[in-house]
């Protein structure tokens, strides 16, 4: 700054100089006002005391050993910029604060300024005229030893005098310092409040003795300081938003007090550069350990929530993915993130939240990579298991803040939740004994729920669509080296030294998932069996491990819903038992095929149209539940009990639901847009109405009130509202009317006969972690199968032989060429020939256990199967043209289940 601005900017009137700001004489506020010399010299002291409080505060008084604790040369001062600085030297004139002497090292600079300030009140008006610039107040130095911290402006700054010199080492050394500083990062790159007049106007009213003329005035310097600032909006220092002790504003508890925009900016000017880029690596893997000791032995974040911010600016670098930082320093930093507690965690998720898709997926892409590169380079197996590598649990950990926040940022349907059951689902009677025996049932309550999902308030179903898709989130790499039976281990003992994938159950494939869910059922089925052995020995009771099902076929609904009902009232427990179905009248050992037997013929007895539980839209291919159905509330609690038993006992079913009513099982309604699905003829009229550009009211001539017709055809009425038939539909209350219909159709008309399926499903899985592990469309899919993934080549290669077949043999090559030659529907119609359902399992159809055996010579026989074993009985046909006709016509006359 030269001494011509000087003059312009430091200007006060002679009298204020000789009066120390601890002796200002306060009796001049009492003189009379009347007086227009003393109102002038007291509007004049006032003016000079705040700028020197400004100078102060932002240039300091030159004594490194300082102690006034308002003073920028103190050590412990917190540095702040303009706006703060200048809302703070009001405060400070106002508490009559102290004022430091000019150090003799700044002798010159104070002599000049006050020999500007004697020049009178004539230069007053140039400082009303002209405003501070960033150079006046920071004029460019080579010399950026002393700089603790970062902003926009001083990165370009720094950058501008590296490139005149053609020596970029200033800056790298400055990022080296700054980067590798936890003190130095939370400080950088602050976002500024920005202080409108009236709130300064605001902070001076406090001062009864001041009238509107005076505090302008008063104000001249910070005013002008405000608007410069204003102008660099982006410029951001340490204190200016700062939740602490610095004297800055207290954030909302989902603000942060960085600038993004600004860091992101800054990256990516510098980034380009390979030497600065080096300078980011290298302070990340010196800073990384320390946050690291920071928040796990300091609790720094409680202290300051600004801590979080150093985290925000490291994670902007688009570069961390790269194989530079895949060794070392991203492992470091991701073992720092890991150790942030709940609410940090919850606040950066809400904060990425709010980013874009390509945001989102990169800051996924690179926790990813990490993980892949470190499975793949190493040898993970049951003796050096994954879950033991720190590198890949606190990548995962990571990982869990990003799907998080792709949840949040998502397409949300908070509010559309199905009432809890009014009657809660019965606890065993075995409760006692299990306590007395040390085996008191985990989760009572139901399963568990993840922490950060409870503080996010937002569950994983409430995402309709997620910003990038949540397949995206699997890991195949490491769903392959996983030994899911530890980590199932490590999920139910919950101890804090052994990670459970389980835990973060979206980097885990549906196969994976429902390999833990089987050792969770088993276990289960264990459990129960020990209690009932041990049951049997204190109380004398007949011993029963097994739940056991003796039922007649052309009863079969009859026995299984009495059967099935006593046990629910008596011990729901014995649900949980290992399934073990007898035909009565018939010889054999349940092995798993008598009860998937069992499952198909019941499944075909409800499912039957004649029956009418179930209406069957030939257009879908899907069940709906039937509003005029006259079973019992007990026919539709069975069908709950056999799809639970079914995920229980691990059993493909060959149901055909739309996907609403597995959202509606894991708690959510149905919604207009589940109207697609479930009844595509209503949803396009519906979305017609919606999308009308003409008179709704005129020319459609509609009402609240709503037609069904019932079981017979007969039409029934419908009020959506009250008064519904006088209440016509309109282009303003269109909205209401499609909502309202669709709660209709998916809830309120089926409300009963869905509680009651609910509740015989919870039956079975209200302990199971089910719910935690799995969205909706993968209950689908636990159920009833993929429709899509059917791999012929992958079932070939899994097939076993018997009776004399094997893999060479001239009939087994015939049949596979015949098959993979199939149309993809006759594909299904050989896959429901064969096992019951034309779906593949979790896993694609080389999870499927088919066994070919052989069946006569050549004859005219056609091909049989026994769908419960998966066996298909083929004679040794002559040619291969003859095995084609006949397994075709097999295949396409086959009708229901069971042995054909």
């Amino acid at each position: 700054m030269n001494s011509e601005e000087k003059q312009d900017c430091e200007c006060a009137p002679p009298q204020a100089e000789s009066t120390p700001a601890g002796e200002y004489d306060r009796s001049l506020e009492e003189s009379d006002i009347e007086n227009p010399e003393a109102s002038r010299m007291k509007r004049a002291a006032a003016k000079h005391l705040i700028e020197r409080y400004y100078h102060q505060l932002t240039e300091g008084c030159g004594n490194e050993a300082c102690a006034n604790d308002f003073c920028a040369s103190c050590p412990g001062f917190c540095r702040m910029d303009n706006n703060a600085a200048a809302v703070k030297a009001l405060e400070l004139y106002k508490m009559n604060a102290k004022l430091c002497d000019p150090h003799p090292s700044k002798k010159g600079a104070s002599s000049a300024y006050l020999e500007n300030s004697a020049k009178g009140p004539r230069h007053n008006s140039a400082c009303s005229d002209r405003k501070m610039t960033y150079r006046d107040l920071h004029p460019i130095r080579d010399d950026f030893k002393d700089l603790s911290y970062l902003t926009e402006e001083k990165v370009y700054e720094i950058l501008d005098s590296c490139r005149e010199k053609e020596d970029y080492s200033p800056l790298i050394r400055v990022i080296g310092r700054v980067f590798s500083s936890a003190d130095g990062l939370v400080q950088s790159f602050r976002m500024a409040k920005q202080h409108t007049k009236e709130e300064l106007k605001s902070l001076q009213a406090k001062d009864e003795d001041k009238d509107e003329d005076e505090k302008e005035k008063a104000a001249c310097s910070a005013t002008a300081m405000e608007e410069d600032s204003e102008a660099s909006s982006s410029s951001q220092t340490a204190d200016g938003a700062s939740q602490g002790d610095c004297g800055g504003q207290k954030l909302a508890p989902d603000e942060v007090s960085v600038d993004v925009d600004a860091v992101r900016r800054v990256y990516c000017r510098l980034l380009a550069n390979e030497k600065i880029e080096a300078a980011f690596l290298n302070a990340l893997v010196y800073l990384s350990p320390n946050v690291e000791c920071d928040l796990t032995y300091h609790n720094v974040y409680s202290r300051d929530p600004n801590y979080l911010n150093l985290f925000i600016i490291v994670m902007e670098n688009s570069n961390l993915h790269s194989p530079e930082y895949l060794e070392i320093a991203l492992p470091l930093f991701c073992k720092a993130m890991s150790k942030l507690p709940l609410p940090a965690l919850a606040k950066l998720a809400r904060l990425w939240s709010q980013y874009s898709a390509e945001q989102i997926r990169r800051m996924m892409e690179t926790f990813q990579q990490l993980i892949t590169y470190k499975v793949i380079s190493n040898e993970f197996n049951s003796r050096n298991l994954v879950n033991d590598d720190d590198s890949v649990t606190a990548a995962t950990k990571c990982l869990k803040i990003v799907y998080y926040a792709n949840v949040l940022g998502g397409d949300l349907d908070m509010g559309h939740n199905e009432d809890e059951d009014e009657e809660p689902v019965p606890e065993s009677s075995e409760l006692t004994l299990q306590e007395l025996l040390g085996e008191e049932r985990r989760n009572k309550k139901g399963p568990r729920v993840d922490p950060l999902e409870t503080e996010l308030g937002v569950k994983t179903t409430d995402c309709r669509c997620p910003l990038i898709p949540f397949e995206e989130f699997v890991n195949e790499p490491l769903n392959d080296v996983l030994e899911m039976d530890k980590d199932y281990t490590f999920f139910k003992v919950e101890t804090e030294n052994k990670f459970s994938f389980m835990t973060c159950p979206f980097i885990l494939n549906a196969v994976t998932k429902n390999l833990g869910l089987y050792y969770d059922n088993r276990i289960r089925m264990y459990s129960e069996r020990r209690i009932t052995v041990l049951y049997s020995l204190v109380q004398g009771q007949q011993l029963n491990p097994y739940l056991r099902l003796k039922v007649r076929r052309d009863h079969i609904i009859d026995d299984a819903l009495v059967r099935l009902e006593m046990i629910a009232m008596e011990n729901p427990a014995d649900l949980k038992k290992q399934l073990y179905v007898e035909f009565e009248g018939e010889q054999g050992v349940d092995e798993g095929g008598v009860s998937k037997e069992f499952f198909q013929l019941v499944l075909e007895e409800i499912f039957n149209p004649d029956i009418g539980m179930f209406t069957y839209d030939e257009t879908t291919k899907l069940f709906w539940f039937n509003p005029s159905s006259f079973e019992t509330e007990g026919q539709f609690t069975l069908i709950g009990i056999v799809l639970g038993l079914a995920i229980y006992n691990n059993c493909i079913l060959d149901v055909h639901f739309p996907m609403v009513v597995y959202r509606k099982l894991m708690g959510k309604k149905g919604t207009f847009r589940d109207l697609a699905d479930s009844h595509p003829v209503q949803f396009q009229s519906l979305k017609e109405l919606l999308d009308y550009e003409g008179s709704v009211e005129e020319d459609m001539m509609i009402t609240f009130q709503i037609s069904q017709t019932d079981i017979f055809g007969n039409p029934l009425m419908y009020d959506l509202k009250e008064n519904a038939d006088k209440i016509p539909v309109t282009n303003d209350n269109r909205k209401e009317f499609v909502a309202q219909y669709a709660e209709y159709m998916l809830n309120k008309s089926v409300e009963k006969q869905f509680k009651a399926f609910r509740r015989g499903f919870h039956m079975v899985t209200n302990e199971s972690p089910l719910k935690y592990l799995f969205r909706p469309e993968e209950i689908e899919l636990l159920i009833c199968g993929s429709r899509q993934n059917l791999d012929f080549q992958a079932l070939e290669e899994t097939t076993e032989y018997d009776g004399g077949y094997s893999r060479d043999s001239r009939i087994i090559k015939d049949f596979w060429e015949t098959v993979h030659s199939f149309a993809e529907e006759q594909k299904r119609l050989f896959l429901q020939f064969t096992t019951g359902t034309d779906r593949a399992p979790v896993g694609g159809l080389g999870k499927l256990k088919m066994i070919i055996a052989k069946n006569g010579p050549d004859t005219d026989r056609l091909p049989t199967s026994h769908t419960c074993f998966n066996v298909l009985l083929l004679p040794e046909y002559n040619t291969r043209e003859k095995l084609r006709e006949r397994l075709l016509k097999a295949i396409t006359y086959a009708k229901g289940f069971g042995m054909l």
